[in-house]
């Protein structure tokens, strides 16, 4: 698998280093008029100079992907800087070769038919000033929306409210505050100060009940250690409880023997009970106020086309069929393939995984992610006969050290009894 990842790295980077030929053709024509020929050299080669040095230095550091480390805060900013010179040369080609093309159709029509034309006229028109200028200005766009998520926008924090009504909540719980956050992947910090941000905005919100829909880590359970302190802050009265995600197993990067990476998971289990969170296992704790009860229940993770490791059943054993349920579970498709179909009415189902793919667009009557692609419910709120899925954005990041349009989440959902 390492193998093949490095050949289609290697093939983009080919790819991209004939874009940089390309782009440093229309920079000659933007700065063929310059009359300071430095300021011409720093633009024409100063390109060149980044963008083939991101390249060679990403490329370079991807060999160390299959260490026990994974990728670090320093592979994923190599990683992200590459796909956002990628995109950007992308977005200045498409300009450049329409106008191109527009040269070239010039071309043809201006000498088919015609004997007199001069024998040192060029066979096509020369490449116009404003086209390199449109070019620029279009892939600005990528190029400054890239660099916005990668510095302030994964640490841009929302708060997303939601309010569900419900006809059998028990009365007590008219009202019951419920703070979510998923997606920690602690691997992938590289600000503590703006981590601590997003941990003081959600123990603002001050929730009866404080829940983490796994991924704590990127893959060793080492990472969450510099920010077990930042993230213990997090109390609620009726307690912390927490669930594994995928990332959380270390199946993504390779160990030493199984009695290795067995012994990671262990160390993980821990530091959820050193942050104060009471691990859910595929079980069910009861959560009592004034005199009357919910049920929580939390799963292993269980994922279409990843780790099948959740057990609903057990998880809801004991589990009175009468009783108001709320269940953790980190993949939306889990709920997709048989929370919603259970015999068991689980009320409420908190879901994380899919990070929005940290890229999209969010407005009132318009949302769209590429990540739409692959899930079918991939980030707020869904209801099928009164059977509740809420999917958490992610509080972190991975991969793409930034977020564009899919801010890093904090989700409160206020509990409330339906009345006729």
């Amino acid at each position: 698998m390492h193998g093949g990842f490095v050949k289609l790295f290697s093939t983009i980077a080919v790819i991209s280093l004939l874009l940089d030929w390309y782009v440093f053709s229309g920079l000659k024509t933007l700065t063929a008029d310059w009359q300071s020929q430095r300021g011409r050299q720093v633009v024409l080669y100063g390109f060149l100079l980044i963008s083939v040095g991101v390249t060679v230095i990403f490329i370079s550091g991807f060999g160390s992907f299959s260490t026990a480390q994974g990728m670090t805060p320093f592979h994923e900013w190599m990683l992200s800087l590459f796909l956002t010179f990628f995109i950007t040369k992308i977005f200045f080609v498409i300009i450049l070769s329409l106008g191109d093309l527009g040269r070239f159709i010039a071309g043809i029509f201006n000498h088919i038919g015609k004997k007199d034309i001069p024998a040192n006229t060029p066979y096509f028109p020369g490449r116009r000033k404003f086209i390199s200028e449109i070019a620029v200005l279009v892939a600005a766009f990528p190029l400054t929306g890239f660099l916005y998520a990668m510095i302030k926008g994964k640490y841009d924090y929302k708060v997303h409210r939601e309010t569900l009504y419900f006809d059998d909540l028990p009365d007590a719980f008219h009202g019951f505050t419920i703070t979510q956050l998923s997606d920690v992947h602690a691997g992938s910090f590289d600000n503590t100060a703006a981590v601590q941000r997003g941990i003081n905005l959600a123990q603002a919100q001050k929730s009866d009940l404080f829940v983490f829909t796994g991924d704590l880590v990127n893959n060793t359970a080492g990472e969450i250690e510099p920010y077990i302190a930042d993230f213990s802050q997090l109390k609620a009265p009726y307690g912390q409880f927490s669930i594994l995600g995928n990332h959380d197993y270390g199946d993504y990067i390779e160990w030493n023997s199984e009695q290795e990476k067995a012994a990671n998971l262990d160390k993980l289990k821990q530091h959820h009970k050193n942050l104060g969170y009471r691990l859910l296992l595929d079980e069910n704790v009861v959560i009592e106020k004034g005199g009357q009860k919910i049920s929580l229940a939390g799963v292993q993770n269980w994922g279409r086309g990843f780790i099948q490791m959740g057990n609903l059943d057990e998880a809801l054993q004991g589990v009175d069929k009468n009783a108001f349920k709320i269940l953790l579970s980190h993949d939306p498709t889990h709920w997709e393939e048989k929370v919603r179909y259970h015999p068991a009415n689980i009320h409420l189902t908190l879901s994380g995984h899919t990070h929005g793919a940290q890229f999209g667009v969010e407005t009132a009557g318009f949302r769209w992610s590429p990540v739409k692609y692959r899930y079918l419910d991939w980030a707020g709120l869904v209801n099928e006969k009164n059977r509740y899925l809420y999917v958490n954005r992610g509080f972190g990041f991975l991969a793409f050290s930034g977020r564009l349009g899919i801010w890093p989440e904090i989700t409160v959902i206020t509990l409330k009894k339906k009345t006729t």
